[in-house]
């Protein structure tokens, strides 16, 4: 089955399924500032676009361009500069 997600008033969309016993999402975030809340460990892969990340205790942003991809810890939150539009796709792990 797959999930449709929207949010920040539709500037960031998604679609979630199962992949090889875990879920995924992709989607694609319109050029915004945003931060997001993690409840699974996540490792989310740039496809297409760039995003600036600051990981939860981090003082330093970092970039991923398209091909790139990052851990997110459960539990925590992450704040991301899409500085335009960008395509991701993010699995969720235990």
């Amino acid at each position: 089955m797959i999930e449709v997600n929207e949010y920040f008033n539709g500037t960031v969309k998604s679609m979630g399924f199962n992949a090889e016993g875990f879920p995924v999402s992709v989607g694609v975030m319109e050029k915004g500032d945003y931060e997001f809340a993690t409840g699974k460990a996540e490792v989310m892969r740039v496809i297409c676009g760039l995003l600036t990340i600051k990981l939860a205790g981090q003082q330093e942003w970092q970039s991923y361009a398209a091909g790139t991809f990052f851990h997110v810890p459960a539990n925590s939150k992450f704040q991301v500069k899409a500085k335009l539009t960008t395509a991701y796709l993010c699995e969720y792990h235990e």
